[in-house]
């Protein structure tokens, strides 16, 4: 054992471990002292699980059945990476027969509905707390990448359609993560925003286009985070993959951007070591899902011949090295859980999971008050969606496993990105101890016996459920396996119909005008049944805002079609698939549908309350090179609610890439009968058009039309108009 003075002369020569330095400066000290072998073992990440079909087994110091391992070097003092997916919680590979089972969050989705900072802040924490007691110090979270599909079977993991919502919301989820002295990333970068054929598919679109939708919305969430990584996505972008795109890693992330970190691959999306590393990929990750160890051995050899230069493999490592000092993982260092809890206060952190799903619940519909819940309601029929049991979450790599493991078995695919997984939260049993109403259950796969039961009971909750993964699409926006008939049936039976949705996404309602009320649960997480019952009661007045548009149809959508084919292998094929973003452009989500003149079912930022609100006194002056907006919201109904009041900003001459942008917003607690004043502050480039001669934001002169709404669609409640000189504002907005 090592005695005190014989600790700190071997400190002495390592100064690198000297906290009170800059992480620049000691990790530029560790680059000098370590061997070739070194730094290449620190720019190449294993996969953590064994591959059967690999005939691979994971490295024996990786935490078993988990994303990622790169390996530490005890006499330098730099420790391991052990990295777990991702955005809802600490997860486990699929393959696994013993999965960790943590607490989860509810979907990325839910959390930006709730248009609550601190919200996505707690939750960020908590399951960055999470990673750490379970023997992690990366966590592969911090999902941005905007919904341009909603078709996207990843879209539960992100924030939505809008840069501003989705950056934020999940830079501050980073944030909470990495107060834990965990890294995380910043992911995918860049337009991976849609499944299909994501291995191969080349995503056309203009930098300045790009520039003011997804790049905004990843840049805003650089800013607000500090993720210590990125990680670039699989598809091609104008050609090159994004894991060996010099355009987005060397020119606009850490050139333009400045960004410190390091670029990590996903797994499976490095294709090259010469290209991929000149390029700015800094290290590979999950070997062997790639088709070779590029960044091992061949990288060796790259560097020794001089195809690499040495000075880009040491800017590689001091990248990776300063983020792990950045972020106290050499002062921190993670262990191994002992313990299958690994002494995680589930119940606290349950309560964390559930206040986000409380506040993320979107009420869509509530004719005539029926909800909340009335007392004098005597038998409730509860129909379908396994709502007995627990509530759905999404499938793929983010896939948090529930104390207890999944009531609903056997669902689903078998193998990734399956099986379909239940939290052990159950409405209906949360709804039992609420009321005193008489409830009864039907799973909804007899439609006769589903409508008899509706049509003998006061009132009907009917839960449709869709479920979406990582790896495919959804074929359309109808709810799966004839959902939308047994809603039909059900209504017709009982017009005292409430529907509750756990969707990946938007979906269709075809039945919509025939039942009473909707609710918007997405995936609620481990405390799911308990928030949506909480709602359903009038125990927490709904808040959540919809943080994508509603299409009525997928006629609606840029890309009516799918682009890509789910079916062929010819690898020639799918190397010649594109997807055209420029159809679009920068017009993503309610930009699209105002810019066209459609009519969404629900719009962007739509949501109702048990109360009612009135927004005035709108007052908006110059401030800086942006603006800042004032308004009241007052409390006009007889229930304490949640407003959130919308800031919509527009030239009132026009010339943008739709009629308008989301400015900002402000979510208010506000008491019955009282007013609460809200500030915003409006961002500059959200006032300019991106120039990519100059690179530069540049603000026209002219008026500008303030509009305060309840969502993108609404009535104003108030506009007033800002005059703005000619501006030019540098790539961070300043």
């Amino acid at each position: 054992m090592m005695t005190g003075a014989a600790h700190a002369a071997a400190d002495a020569k390592r100064p690198w471990l000297d906290a009170a330095q800059s992480p620049d400066a000691r990790a530029e000290q560790l680059v000098k002292a370590m061997t070739l072998d070194e730094k290449i073992q620190t720019v190449f990440g294993y996969f953590s699980t064994d591959f059967e079909s690999k005939q691979y087994t994971a490295p024996k110091d990786g935490r078993k059945d988990s994303a990622g391992f790169v390996p530490g070097i005890e006499r330098l003092g730099l420790p391991s990476q052990w990295q777990t997916d991702a955005g809802m919680g600490v997860a486990t590979q699929a393959a696994s027969k013993s999965p960790l089972e943590r607490t989860s969050l509810p979907s990325g989705l839910s959390t930006a509905a709730t248009w609550d900072r601190k919200l996505a802040y707690a939750g960020g924490h908590m399951i960055g707390s999470e990673a750490r007691q379970s023997g992690f110090n990366i966590m592969l979270a911090g999902s941005v990448n905007l919904m341009r599909e909603p078709r996207n079977g990843r879209n539960f993991e992100y924030g939505g359609e809008d840069p501003l919502l989705a950056g934020v919301m999940v830079g501050e989820q980073i944030r909470g993560i990495q107060a834990n002295n965990v890294v995380s990333t910043l992911k995918h970068f860049a337009f991976n925003d849609q499944e299909t054929n994501r291995f191969h598919i080349n995503v056309k679109i203009d930098d300045a286009a790009g520039r003011m939708s997804d790049l905004l919305a990843l840049q805003l969430a650089m800013e607000v985070g500090d993720p210590g990584s990125v990680m670039c996505a699989y598809n091609r972008v104008n050609g090159p993959y994004a894991c060996e795109s010099d355009y987005l890693l060397n020119e606009v992330l850490k050139k333009d951007w400045g960004f410190k970190g390091y670029v990590m691959s996903d797994w499976g999306a490095t294709h090259s070591t010469i290209p991929a590393a000149i390029a700015g990929l800094d290290q590979q990750s999950g070997h062997p899902f790639d088709k070779s160890a590029y960044f091992n051995d061949a990288l060796k050899e790259a560097v020794v011949n001089g195809h690499v230069p040495q000075s880009r493999l040491d800017d590689m490592v001091k990248r990776i090295t300063r983020t792990m000092f950045a972020h106290g993982l050499a002062e921190h260092p993670v262990k191994a859980a002992t313990t299958k809890d690994a002494g995680i206060d589930y119940a606290t952190n349950g309560k964390i999971s559930q206040a986000g799903a409380e506040d993320g619940i979107v009420l869509l519909k509530n004719s005539h008050d029926i909800l909340p819940l009335a007392a004098t309601v005597r038998t409730i029929a509860i129909i379908g969606g396994h709502s007995d049991v627990g509530v759905m979450s999404g499938g793929g790599s983010a896939q948090v496993y529930p104390v207890g493991l999944s009531p609903v078995p056997n669902e689903g695919p078998q193998f990734f990105p399956g099986p379909m997984v239940y939290h052990r939260s159950s409405p209906m049993q949360e709804l039992a101890s609420r009321t005193k109403a008489k409830l009864s259950y039907a799973d909804g796969k007899d439609v006769k016996a589903a409508a008899k039961l509706a049509a003998a009971s006061d009132l009907v909750i009917v839960f449709g459920n869709q479920w979406t993964a990582e790896s495919i699409d959804a074929p359309d926006l109808n709810l799966p396996n004839k959902q939308d008939d047994l809603i039909a049936a059900v209504a017709k039976a009982n017009g005292k119909t409430v529907v509750v949705l756990q969707t990946g996404g938007p979906v269709v309602m075809p039945w919509l005008n025939n039942v009473a009320a909707v609710l918007e649960a997405w995936y609620p997480g481990s405390n799911g049944g308990a928030a949506i019952a909480r709602v359903l009661t009038g125990e927490v007045n709904p808040s959540g805002r919809l943080p994508a548009t509603f299409p009525a149809s997928v006629s609606q959508l840029p890309r009516p079609k799918l682009d890509g084919d789910a079916v062929t292998k010819d690898e020639n094929i799918l190397n010649s698939l594109t997807t055209n973003y420029n159809i679009e452009g920068a017009a993503v989500g309610y930009k699209w549908f105002d810019l066209k003149g459609h009519k969404p079912l629900f719009p962007f930022g739509y949501g109702l309350s048990y109360t009612t609100f009135a927004m005035s006194d709108l007052a908006a002056a110059k401030r800086d090179k942006g603006i800042e907006v004032t308004f009241n919201v007052t409390n006009t109904g007889k229930r304490d609610g949640k407003a959130v009041g919308q800031v919509y900003i527009a030239p009132a001459k026009g010339g943008w890439e739709a009629p308008k942008r989301l400015g900002g917003w402000d979510k208010l607690a506000v008491k019955a009968g009282e007013t609460g004043k809200a500030t915003v502050k409006v961002d500059p480039r959200l006032l300019a058009m991106y120039d990519s001669a100059s690179k530069t934001w540049k603000i026209a002169p002219g008026e500008y039309v303030v509009t305060l709404a309840e969502s993108a669609g609404a009535k104003p409640a108030a506009t007033v108009k800002v005059s703005l000189d000619a501006q030019t504002v540098d790539i961070h907005g300043k």
